[in-house]
């Protein structure tokens, strides 16, 4: 795949790079600030940008403003937004504007190669990818979920770590009927009746993470 990173910190972006190229990835081009990525965008046309949650000027949300731009203006590419910080606000916005090719991997997972592989094949095939150890973090005592049974929460920690009702069911050992009765129970549960438009699936998980 063809990818793009934008880190202020050189020493990540050259191990970041070298990780991917040794996956047998091409990285085409990296920055270390937001101003220059959209025409790097245009330019390169790359697959995934893998995108610092913090960066200047004000060391703030620039990473989140800029994966939002990039789903805006260009939506056939994906982004992985790379944090230190444990966060539902942060995976919340980047979800609620448009949960497809879209994913937030927590940094120390950064250099565990099949972790970062798994995130970036999950977005770029258009999928969503929540870091686990977030995901475990918020499901960790939330009683706003007080309402589904521990299998039902179970079932949901795995949605909001991207797995489709087949990766669920081989995750657990069960049957893909299964999965799909509690997926169903959780959407009731949650009140999340179908619509022509929304994806349910990433509504579920904005709503734990919005919950907290």
């Amino acid at each position: 795949m063809r990818l793009i990173i934008v880190d202020d910190d050189l020493l990540v972006r050259e191990g970041v790079a070298t990780l991917l190229r040794g996956a047998g990835h091409e990285v085409v081009a990296s920055a270390a600030d937001p101003v220059a990525v959209p025409a790097l965008v245009r330019s390169h046309a790359p697959d995934v940008v893998l995108v610092d949650i913090k960066m200047p000027p004000t060391y703030t949300d620039e990473g989140l403003r800029l994966a939002r731009g990039l789903r805006q203006h260009h939506p056939d590419v994906a982004v992985l937004v790379l944090s230190q910080y444990v966060v539902a606000s942060y995976a919340t916005a980047l979800l609620e504007q448009s949960p497809e090719r879209v994913g937030y991997l927590l940094k120390d997972h950064v250099l565990r190669p099949e972790v970062l592989e798994g995130a970036i094949r999950r977005v770029a095939s258009g999928g969503t990818f929540v870091d686990p150890v977030m995901v475990a973090s918020l499901l960790d005592g939330d009683g706003s979920l007080g309402g589904l049974t521990e299998r039902e929460r179970e079932v949901l920690r795995l949605m909001a770590e991207g797995l489709s009702d087949r990766g669920i069911a081989d995750r657990l050992t069960v049957e893909l009927t299964t999965v799909f009765t509690h997926v169903q129970h959780i959407f009731t549960k949650l009140d999340l009746p179908a619509t022509s438009s929304d994806n349910r699936r990433v509504r579920a998980v904005v709503a734990y993470l919005a919950s907290r």
